[in-house]
């Protein structure tokens, strides 16, 4: 729902207008969508009738001609549908409203911009292609170079139903029936309302925010700034700026977007919804590795033992140990001699093996080690009539079943649930205090079937270290199923698709079997390998633990970073040790910063009051200057517990203060009991935690418990900076007595 701020430009009515307009051209554009898509099958019914002949025995050259031109035919009309249907979802996301001020509104230039570009039967553009150079100014257009654009417009689009905008304004003033919408709004009206001075403030942000969006591409872009300071809005645009400037070097390599949270993932879709597209991967710390997820939150000091670098030795030392169920020695007759393999042997085996292969992918090394030790343990008889006889031993295989299988990494961080391993593990790493806490994490994880946010970064540094587990090799076809397949006429099938591969894949034959129980469900899926993007954007950095690092490490190898953060919200504790693991998976590459200092989300009022409360412990804050004033103070109640209805008596009031969303930010303890007021409003009031409203922001928002909120987070005061500065005009703080 597109919101409506108080000394913005739009209005209920103009709102609606403007939604209605966008829709009855999306409407059109949908239209012609599907006439394009009954084309292409048309265009394919009539490249098949071009191959088809009733004759037998040899081709004649017109008919290997027709042959051809069905081929070509089906293949391009495979192609535009699969197209078509593919950017179905959300087309139409971008508009620009081109001319100066001094052009009447009938002269105005309208260019709707969209994932495909889509024309009308006289061969007008209805949706201009993202990426034609006819779109560049809806990357590269600012109010500083505004490329003759007066307004640009991001359409938010469930399927084919206009749902929102948001508009940029490029010049100092909206021309005269040029409505603005969304922040935009906010934007001019700073400008406006502030005369000359706060026109030339917001002109130098805009300034600024765009030599970071165009920084060059190679080497390391970081971008800093304390609170509202429009970071992540910068550094989304520059990821949208790279993808269009070197289109083919990003496209191919990728661009990776991380935030903290699945909500941040959800937001930044609906901020630049180009995004979108197949280049670009959005994931929060807890879908990093493919195959898993989680959004659970530890404990603020078990996160901490997980985060630390300290882990390694005890992910190190438990990927060496055997599978669990291995056997202890080797028993059996070789070529007619006992051979004897006791423990000690056979962990030397592994730990010589392991010393340059990981587990999952030296199994044949592991065998032929194994063959050597048992021809050192006999000696007598034929060397090679031994080995031929060791290879083809059904007691071997066995053996190497159990003794060297493939290992889940996940299956390894399971067995941190016994307290007396761990302990083992840990020694001279961790204290007993640590570990205990440690393995009741894990219990934790298996009694729950979820695993947190941070086990991610533990099950991919195993999974670094065992490597991926290597499927069995499928049995060969016989010849005759070969012969059977390829003589496909024999089953009545005279035209093959173009484009379209009728086999069935291995993956598809595999039985699904849907997990039963907790272990299943945190077992379920399969650990892919990381594979590293052109480019590396990450918001909230100064969240990320040093493990965290490293697995970003692992995707972005050769890539070069755009990273944001504040030092002064970070939730993490141990900075240094963070810093120290940014700076390795930076490598060698050179590095840029940008400085974003004037904070345009928060009210003046607001901000001075967060302002308050980190300054006296984190002395050196990153404080921006806040230029927005509404003359309302926040609210600062101290009300009974539980809190919850005093929170729905202040949900009411801002319901009535303010057109657009709010925020209950809630710590766990009270959470259950406010969770109903999620959705109240239409839809326009959400209830979620602290560390989840990191990088968003809302009209409004109720802090609950401001002290609960310190002592539940790893962060403790840096959240709760974090949560006071989400509001742009109203926020209202309860504290339970």
């Amino acid at each position: 729902m597109t919101t409506t701020r108080p000394g913005a430009t739009d209005t209920s009515a103009d709102v609606a207008r403007e939604i209605e307009f966008e829709q009855a051209h999306v409407d059109r554009v949908y239209a012609e969508l599907e006439k394009a898509s009954r084309r292409a099958n048309d265009v394919e019914a009539d490249g098949m009738a071009r191959g088809r002949t009733m004759r037998t025995g040899d081709v004649r050259d017109e008919e290997m001609t027709g042959l051809f031109e069905r081929d070509a035919l089906v293949y391009a009309a495979a192609k535009r549908r699969a197209a078509i249907e593919k950017q179905y979802e959300g087309l139409v996301f971008g508009r620009l409203d081109l001319g100066d001020l001094e052009t009447p509104a009938a002269d105005r230039q309208i260019r709707h911009i969209g994932r495909l570009g889509v024309r009308d039967d006289d061969y007008e553009p209805l949706v201009i292609d993202w990426r034609a150079p006819a779109a560049a100014a809806f990357y590269r257009a600012t109010p500083v170079d505004p490329m003759g654009v007066l307004r640009r417009r991001v359409l938010r689009c469930s399927g084919a139903t206009v749902i929102g905008a948001e508009d940029d304004l490029m010049v100092p003033e909206a021309p005269e029936g040029l409505v603005v919408l969304g922040d935009g709004a906010l934007i001019a009206a700073l400008t406006r309302s502030r005369g000359r001075q706060m026109r030339d403030i917001v002109a130098t942000i805009q300034r600024h925010q765009d030599e970071a969006i165009r920084a060059p591409s190679r080497g390391v872009t970081e971008i800093t700034g304390g609170p509202g300071t429009g970071k992540t809005v910068v550094a989304l645009h520059r990821a949208a700026y790279l993808l269009y400037s070197e289109r083919r070097r990003f496209e191919s390599g990728g661009i990776l977007v991380v935030g903290p949270s699945s909500a941040y993932t959800a937001y930044i879709e609906r901020v630049l919804p180009s995004l979108g597209e197949d280049s670009v991967s959005l994931r929060a710390l807890g879908d990093l590795v493919d195959g898993v997820t989680a959004t659970r939150l530890d404990q603020p000091e078990v996160a901490a033992v997980k985060g630390s670098l300290r882990i390694r030795r005890l992910l190190s030392r438990a990927a060496s140990r055997p599978p669990v169920g291995a056997p202890s020695q080797f028993r059996s007759f070789i070529n007619g001699h006992a051979v004897r393999l006791d423990e000690a042997v056979l962990h030397r085996i592994r730990r010589q093996v392991l010393r340059s292969a990981q587990h999952n992918t030296a199994t044949k090394q592991a065998r032929e080690d194994l063959a050597q030790a048992a021809w050192a343990s006999v000696r007598q008889g034929e060397r090679d009539e031994f080995f031929d006889a060791f290879d083809s031993s059904r007691d071997v295989d066995e053996f190497m079943l159990a003794w060297w299988r493939q290992v889940d990494p996940r299956e390894v961080l399971l067995t941190f649930a016994d307290t007396d391993l761990v302990y083992a593990l840990a020694r001279g790493v961790l204290d007993q205090e640590e570990s205990a806490a440690l393995a009741h994490s894990m219990r934790e994880a298996l009694a729950l079937g979820s695993w947190s946010v941070s086990d991610i970064a533990l099950i991919d540094d195993l999974s670094a270290k065992l490597g991926q587990v290597q499927e069995a090799e499928s049995e060969e076809r016989g010849f005759y199923d070969i012969e059977e397949f390829d003589d496909l006429s024999s089953y009545g099938v005279l035209d093959v698709r173009a484009g379209v591969d009728r086999r069935v894949s291995d993956e598809s034959k595999r039985s699904v079997i849907t997990p039963t129980d907790a272990r299943e469900r945190l077992l379920h899926g399969r650990i892919d390998r990381a594979s590293s993007s052109a480019h590396v954007l990450v918001d909230e950095a100064q969240d990320l633990s040093p493990m965290q690092w490293r697995m970003l490490a692992r995707r972005g190898r050769n890539a070069s970073w755009t990273v944001v953060g504040d030092a002064a919200q970070a939730s993490w504790g141990d900075l240094e040790e963070a810093r120290a693991a940014r700076l390795e998976a930076y490598g060698s590459s050179e590095r840029r910063a940008f400085h974003m200092d004037t904070n345009y989300r928060n009210a003046r009022e607001i901000f001075d009051y967060a302002r308050d409360v980190i300054l006296p412990l984190v002395p050196d804050a990153d404080i921006p200057a806040a230029v927005r004033e509404t003359g309302v103070d926040p609210v600062d109640r101290t009300v009974e517990a539980p809190p919850v209805a005093s929170v729905e008596a202040a949900v009411q009031e801002l319901l009535g203060e303010v057109e657009g969303s709010i925020a209950v930010i809630t710590p766990r303890r009270w959470a259950d009991r406010l969770s109903h007021l999620e959705g109240v409003g239409e839809g326009r009031v959400q209830v979620i935690d602290p560390l989840s409203s990191k990088g968003l922001e809302w009209d409004a928002t109720v802090v609950v418990d401001p002290d609960a909120i310190i002592d539940e987070s790893p962060g403790g005061v840096r959240v709760l900076y974090v949560v006071l500065t989400r509001a742009a005009h109203r926020m209202t703080v309860l504290r339970p007595s």
